[in-house]
């Protein structure tokens, strides 16, 4: 049984009786910007340790060394570059499937948890730039939650489309200076408009930031639809977690109806929940970085205090989680990142091959830029298993789809050179790691189920043939991306690219 729908208002803006020039405003825009500065890695450098490099220097130095035996050895071993490929994603599928472990015990409803105790006031975030299409339904979402927000701002990042006619004539609100919260929708009065020059969307977050009154914010991308009780089981987990600051949410893929589209649907399907289970495992060990801020929460007054979300980094959320364990370590603050399984959404994903690369290729250059900066904690125990386990791992995946792709060049190298007993070997070594991800798959979807609840969309027949057909289609796509996202980060792109919105306009249809 849900909780019943109840707007809380408590701590919200009155915004009809502001100044257009707050100094309050400009103080914490000035604040943020200093805070940004002292905290970034990015503005303020730190020295690598020798382990850093010992570790990141290691990654190519192996790749070099593996890749030249393929030219000198017989048998499965000249493919050596694709069996340590093989290997290391086997150790980490055995490291998930440990710590995952808690989640073969049912967890208690919601309702017998938290229905008690006194939730924290919370306002959502829309960053939105020319999103009209999706929008309708975003808003809907957010309009009908349970024990729902008490603000919504649209942080307007410039639209040039049609979103300023649907906020005035389907939602009742008026425009107010830019950089002015507006008065609130004169339908929905927890619903506000902020509009900023365009600037990017972590500009347009900070900007929301410091016009927000509430203790937590949630932010949530223009193209996501949250479940009824999504903020519900938000607010519950800071209630019962006060070291907590940052909360993923457990996020379904939503394509197209294109035969392309119900094709990465399915394989996005299944990547999305064993990423969701990897983060339980991480979480576990106290090392969990990857928020998506697609549908992610924060106290508020931690984004302050690291400076909010760095308008240069391309993937800003990813980036703003180590600069929130960076800080928690350097005051001693014991601040905790975890995953909420309670509370799901709808997000669209990528439904051709184009625009699935645009976002790979944007997804890992942000990350070789975020993995950069922070050098200096891969390796380091002042950051223990984050440091120590969590970040050493990433410096190996910043190889890893070198590793997968020269590993599938070799193949077909050998295949079509008439290395029959080599290919043989080989086939032999994928045979076992499909037996091995196909085990992976049945299990996530097991855990999966037992976690969140959600039955629909993950039949245990399509994981299996997912599981025999990702190997030589949608993982060479995901290693693709991220061949790109190299290119991308080492001649400094800064552009996302523009991603057609196709998915939710679907479900809002049906």
């Amino acid at each position: 049984m849900k909780p019943p729908r109840v707007f809380d208002g408590a701590n919200t803006a009155s915004p009809t009786n502001r100044n257009p020039v707050e100094p309050e405003t400009l103080t914490l825009k000035k604040t943020l910007e200093q805070a940004l500065a002292v905290a970034s890695p990015r503005i303020l450098p730190r020295r690598a340790t020798l382990s850093s490099t010992l570790i990141h220097s290691s990654v190519v130095v192996l790749w070099a060394l593996l890749f030249a035996r393929a030219f000198f050895l017989r048998g499965a071993l000249a493919w050596s570059t694709g069996i340590a490929y093989v290997a290391y994603d086997t150790l980490l599928l055995a490291f998930v499937t440990w710590k995952s472990l808690p989640l073969t015990r049912r967890a208690a409803p919601l309702e017998a948890d938290h229905e008690r105790r006194e939730l924290p006031a919370m306002g959502v975030i829309v960053a939105s730039r020319n999103e009209a299409a999706v929008l309708p339904v975003t808003l809907a979402a957010l309009l009908r939650q349970t024990h729902g927000p008490a603000q919504i701002v649209i942080a307007d990042d410039g639209s040039t489309d049609a979103t300023a006619e649907l906020l005035t004539q389907r939602f009742g609100l008026t425009p107010a200076a830019d950089g002015v919260l507006s008065a609130p929708s004169s339908q929905h009065p927890n619903l506000f408009w902020l509009r900023v020059p365009h600037g990017g969307k972590a500009r347009a977050l900070n900007a929301a930031i410091t016009v927000m009154t509430t203790g937590t914010v949630m932010t949530v991308d223009a193209d996501t639809m949250l479940d009824d009780d999504a903020t519900y089981a938000m607010r519950a987990a800071f209630a019962s977690e006060p070291s907590l600051v940052a909360a993923a949410g457990i996020l379904v893929p939503v394509c197209g109806k294109s035969l392309s589209g119900r094709v990465f649907q399915w394989f996005q399907t299944y990547e999305y929940m064993r990423n969701f289970i990897a983060r339980f495992a991480w979480m576990r060990a106290d090392s969990l970085l990857l928020i998506s801020g697609a549908f992610a929460s924060f106290r508020r007054d931690a984004l302050v205090a690291v400076g909010g979300f760095d308008p240069q980094c391309l993937v800003e959320d990813y980036e703003l989680i180590h600069r929130l364990r960076r800080y928690s370590v350097d005051h001693e603050l014991g601040w905790d990142v975890r995953v909420v399984g309670e509370a799901h959404a709808r997000t669209d994903a990528p439904d051709t091959l184009a625009s699935f690369l645009r976002q790979r290729r944007r997804w890992f250059a942000g990350f070789l830029q975020t993995q950069y900066w922070n050098r200096d904690m891969t390796g380091n125990p002042r950051y223990g298993t984050l440091g120590m386990l969590m970040l050493p791992v990433k410096a190996v995946d910043t190889m890893q789809p070198i590793y997968g792709l020269t590993a599938f060049a070799l193949l077909l190298g050998f295949l079509f050179g008439g290395h029959g007993a080599i290919v043989v070997s080989i086939f032999s070594v994928i045979g076992l790691k499909t037996a091995i991800d196909l085990a992976f798959y049945l299990w996530s979807i097991h855990l999966y189920r037992r976690w969140t609840g959600e039955r629909s969309g993950n039949s245990l027949g399509m994981a299996m043939l997912a599981a025999v057909a990702e190997p030589f289609s949608f993982q060479l796509a995901r290693h693709l991306g991220a061949a790109l996202g190299w290119l991308h980060f080492l001649r400094g792109g800064r552009a996302w690219g523009v991603q057609r919105r196709s998915g939710l306009v679907a479900v809002d249809e049906d």
